[in-house]
């Protein structure tokens, strides 16, 4: 009789750990979906700074725009200056393809 008691706990306890590895099984495999589904504070920092730095930087190239084309068409300045300026203003504001590019580039 007390064979029977000792075999039932001894299943009972085999199944509770399997019932807790189950468990377990289930959080290690789902638990990263739902963190990586989260937006990281970094990319919505660096969003919003770019999103920033793109408002201000739209009127100051504007400006230098004019001022080097009124200073280019009186031959006050060298061409190139109005080229080197020109490719840094491009470089600011396709800085997010660029970027996308390059990580492309390393497949991250």
């Amino acid at each position: 009789m007390g064979e029977g008691i000792a075999v039932r706990e001894n299943e009972n306890k085999k199944a509770n750990v399997r019932t807790r590895a189950g468990w377990w099984l289930a959080v290690w495999v789902f638990v990263p979906t739902v963190v990586l589904a989260q937006a990281s504070p970094f990319n919505t920092g660096a969003t919003s700074l770019l999103s920033f730095a793109l408002t201000i930087a739209t009127p100051i190239a504007a400006i230098i725009v004019i001022g080097l084309a009124i200073a280019a068409a009186v031959g006050k300045i060298s061409w190139g200056w109005v080229i080197g300026a020109i490719v840094g203003i491009a470089a600011i504001f396709g800085a997010p393809q660029i970027v996308t590019w390059i990580r492309g580039l390393f497949g991250v």
